[in-house]
């Protein structure tokens, strides 16, 4: 395979150079993208309508050639690029030749790499849309069901498992809107920059930009080709996805273990041991948890690339590829485990009672009793913890017990440290962030 810039390059230094290996997977956006520029060119008579039409049906038999197997890509081109190109000019002769006219590779990879982004972080929002609807069915399902709450992992006051559950769904949702912002500040074209300062032909860059669905053209050719603000921001919010849903995978480890025995996770999604048939592992939680800092890592990496980087384009970034797809690889397979683990989870909210109840987490609630009857808060904070050390369950004490404490106790103390009462009187917003999540759910 040639070189589309002429001359040699040693052995060596053709293995760096080379990015097919990752960019391949570009082919159909960059197929796209030279097709509204060759729509472009023959409008505005940069070449002939003849060409134009060539180049189009070269282009468009290409596709059709790649999605059905009957074409392969050739690995030994340097690039996507350059793979497509040649094969166009193989197919339809000196029409081929024109389809670079008013363009540069670095404006190319640029608006190539903007399409193939925008269209991952769509199918982004269809998996966490996926996500987000089985933790809503769960928490319906199950939004009565009284848990420990925790602090420092200690049981501190109660919720419902409901109201947990609702707590994941709402880090989904903003990972979702910061993908949004990140969709909606990527979506322009660097098409006509070139290499870094324009073309002297009549282009119009609307058209193709329109024709590609961006919202309008790059101003600034020189940011055009060296921006890759959009693959940090992508990435950044790739990241915190991540740190959420590795804080989800780390509470399905714990409450999964016998030690806590709040949920049995579907059998598709835990292993054996190979030497204890007692075992079942939570692997696939683990593993996403440990995928978690593989995409912290293509941030930090991305960030460097860029570190120091004059303008414009710099041979550097061609290094963006490869940590961008490998996060949203990572974030979208962890995401397709993810729902179905969820969906497919057995919840026991027996075992959820009996923690709650035996940690004292209505001790507050016994606090705020006693304020209630103008006890000043740190006196009440100070009379429930000496009940607490007692060691007896709150709800066990006798009134004498009560009264020893504090002549201020009287039976309706027993209404205000029963568990249910205490989650009721919390007036938990279930039934508003059930409905917000449905909003979500339908507008995404």
């Amino acid at each position: 395979m040639n070189n589309l810039w002429g001359g040699s390059i040693a052995e060596a230094a053709r293995a760096l150079n080379s990015s097919i290996g990752v960019d391949s997977r570009m082919w159909r956006e960059d197929i796209t993208g030279s097709m509204a520029h060759a729509a472009m060119l023959a409008e505005q008579g940069i070449i002939s309508k003849e060409d134009g039409a060539a180049i189009r049906e070269g282009l468009a038999g290409i596709l059709a050639d790649l999605e059905s197997g009957e074409l392969t890509i050739d690995m030994s081109a340097e690039d996507i690029h350059t793979f497509v190109e040649m094969e166009l000019t193989a197919r339809v002769g000196d029409a081929g030749k024109r389809l670079h006219t008013a363009r540069s590779r670095n404006d190319q990879v640029a608006t190539d790499l903007r399409l193939y982004t925008r269209g991952q972080i769509d199918a982004l929002f269809g998996l966490i849309r996926e996500a987000v609807k089985a933790i809503h069915d769960k928490a319906a399902e199950y939004r009565d069901a009284v848990m420990p709450g925790y602090t420092h992992l200690q049981r501190a006051q109660p919720v419902t498992f409901g109201h947990y559950l609702c707590a994941w769904a709402m880090m989904l949702a903003r990972d979702a809107g910061r993908l949004t912002d990140a969709r909606k500040r990527l979506n322009q074209s660097p098409l006509g920059a070139c290499a870094l300062a324009g073309t002297t032909f009549p282009i119009d860059r609307e058209m193709t930009a329109a024709a590609l669905g961006f919202d309008g053209p790059v101003l600034n050719s020189l940011d055009a080709v060296s921006d890759r603000d959009f693959c940090v921001e992508v990435l950044s919010a790739l990241s915190l996805l991540m740190a959420h849903l590795s804080r989800m995978a780390e509470e399905l480890v714990l409450w999964s273990s016998l030690e806590f025995g709040f949920v049995t996770l579907p059998e598709g999604f835990v292993t054996g041991s190979s030497i204890m048939p007692q075992k079942k592992n939570p692997d696939m939680a683990e593993l996403i948890r440990g995928k978690t800092g593989r995409v912290y890592g293509d941030l930090v990496g991305m960030l460097t690339v860029l570190k120091g980087l004059p303008l414009a384009y710099n041979k550097d970034m061609q290094e963006d590829k490869q940590a961008l797809f490998d996060a949203l690889d990572t974030a979208k397979l962890c995401l397709s485990v993810l729902a179905p683990m969820v969906e497919g989870m057995q919840p026991h909210p027996e075992a959820m009672r009996k923690a709650a109840g035996a940690g004292f987490i209505n001790a507050t609630d016994c606090a705020d009793w006693l304020v209630e009857h103008a006890v000043p808060f740190r006196e009440a904070y100070a009379i429930a913890a000496g009940l607490v050390h007692q060691g007896k369950p709150l709800e066990e004490l006798t009134l004498e017990e009560y009264k020893a404490a504090c002549p201020v106790f009287d039976e309706s103390v027993y209404a205000a440290v029963d568990l249910d009462a205490c989650v009721k009187r919390r007036h938990l917003p279930l039934d508003e962030e059930l409905a917000y999540l449905k909003r979500f759910l339908k507008e995404n």
